[in-house]
């Protein structure tokens, strides 16, 4: 399993950027998608998850402001910021957990997988 993401870049506070990551390999389902951060100096801290059903979690500290959405087709998900502050500023990873490999076989899957990030940086 492969995770690609991209989307990352340097914006002024108050601005907006699109993450997305797209899941590539021997899938054949992913029950959880989602996106994760670390700044310099601080543990990895949930920004946004959404399973396939459609249920999503946020971080509290992106409520209101950051939108997770899923193509489960495409095994892509984005990540739309909005209003982004300089505390926003951290290596962005995406991450794939419980992923089917067969339709036939539900004790073929694997679990927590990473992409290699992407670096946000907001400028006050």
């Amino acid at each position: 399993v492969q995770l690609q993401a991209s989307g990352g870049g340097s914006v002024q506070a108050g601005g907006s950027l699109r993450l997305s990551c797209a899941a590539s390999g021997r899938i054949f389902s992913i029950v959880t998608m989602g996106w994760y951060r670390q700044a310099p100096g601080n543990q990895r801290e949930l920004v946004a998850t959404v399973t396939s059903g459609g249920v999503v979690k946020y971080g509290d500290s992106v409520k209101g402001r950051f939108t997770i959405s899923r193509d489960n087709a495409e095994k892509t998900i984005y990540l739309q910021m909005n209003s982004l502050k300089p505390e926003d500023t951290a290596v962005y990873y995406c991450n794939a957990d419980m992923v089917y490999f067969s339709d036939y076989d539900p004790s073929s899957y694997g679990m927590h997988y990473w992409g290699e990030g992407t670096q946000v940086t907001v400028s006050s």
